[in-house]
């Protein structure tokens, strides 16, 4: 038990076999300072309160919970892992969802959904990723990470250590084909994606000078379903919001910078100061922002209770940090007085 007490951090599993339900082991793990990860089994204990993160795979979290799985894997993933770390008292559940990457349930209402950074085909041995996860994510923790950064590199551990076992044809350096043939308008897109049983997914914002923490929410976005449709801020809306000097690039320019990436499927211009219109118009099956809308237990979203008259989901994705327009926008101005001090 001494070495508990010392951990940097613990990961929990015995797949089962009963050793976590000896009651000293149990006090040592429930009193430990260091990050607890339980990995859970369905014929094994419920971990101790506290714990920082579960992580049970799909199938496991509808055993452990007897959730029916009505609904979406997302929607289901989402209400059981809620309910699990209710029951639990534990501070968050990853759901592993297996080559769909995984879904945080934390303090906030609004999940974190955490996508593999590529996607592997023909796969034709997962064992042992389950593991590769929890571990990385332990690891992580015991650095400090965040438990939303732990389960982002668990995730791409786990998708790498796949990767590895022999999957067939991966492609580390493409983003996932458009689903449909080329349309004129978003209304059609998405007409033509649901006539397919397909996803439709929609995020939104200013995207006033496109950088790479925009790149990566918006790719994280897509491999979410089968379309992309981003509601843009128009010129007045704005103005509005950030106030008369923004924004730096006109609407037309912004909506053609956006249109051009192969994570994009269509782009909406919207005057209103919120997206709450068009997306009533669009109706998308998932609403998505970057994770720094939410954090660890963020508010939910503004635009969640709306999404959800229709049955859609709300999720969050993780983001790049220090990264935004108004910092580039400060940045360059900072570089230009320097630059005209040093001329004089």
């Amino acid at each position: 038990m001494t070495r508990i007490a010392r951990a940097r951090a613990i990961l929990v599993s015995d797949y089962g076999r009963g050793l976590l339900r000896q009651p000293t082991l149990r006090s040592a793990l429930a009193e430990a300072s260091a990050p607890v990860v339980w990995d859970p089994h369905p014929r094994g204990p419920a971990a101790v309160a506290g714990a920082r993160l579960t992580t049970p795979n799909f199938a496991e979290l509808r055993q452990l919970t007897g959730d029916a799985g009505a609904g979406s894997p997302l929607t289901t993933a989402t209400r059981a892992g809620h309910e699990l770390r209710r029951r639990w008292r534990v501070g968050a559940v990853a759901v592993t969802m297996g080559a769909d990457g995984a879904v945080l349930c934390h303090s906030g209402s609004t999940p974190l959904v955490v996508p593999p950074p590529s996607t592997v085909e023909h796969v034709e041995d997962t064992c042992g990723a389950g593991d590769r996860f929890a571990a990385t994510a332990a690891l992580a923790l015991g650095d400090g990470a965040l438990v939303s950064e732990a389960v982002g590199e668990a995730v791409a551990a786990a998708s790498a250590y796949v990767a590895a076992g022999g999957a067939a044809g991966l492609h580390r350096d493409q983003e996932r084909p458009r689903a449909v043939a080329p349309v004129r308008t978003a209304e059609e897109l998405i007409a033509k994606v649901r006539a397919d049983g397909g996803t439709v997914v929609a995020t939104g914002g200013c995207f006033d000078i496109l950088h790479a923490g925009h790149v990566a929410t918006l790719q994280a976005a897509r491999r979410l379903g089968d379309c992309l449709i981003i509601c843009l801020n128009s010129d007045r809306s704005v103005r509005g919001l950030k106030g008369p000097e923004r924004p730096v690039n006109p609407e037309a320019d912004r909506a053609r910078l956006l249109a051009a990436l192969d994570c994009v499927d269509a782009v909406v211009v919207f005057d209103e100061p919120t997206p709450h219109q068009v997306l009533a118009r669009l109706r998308p099956d998932v609403w998505v922002k970057g994770g720094d809308y939410a954090g660890d237990g963020g508010p939910e979203l503004p635009e969640a209770e709306l999404i959800h008259r229709w049955g859609g989901k709300v999720v969050t994705v993780p983001y790049l940090a220090g990264r935004s327009t108004t910092g580039t926008i400060s940045a360059a101005r900072q570089r230009g007085l320097h630059l005209v001090k040093g001329a004089v």
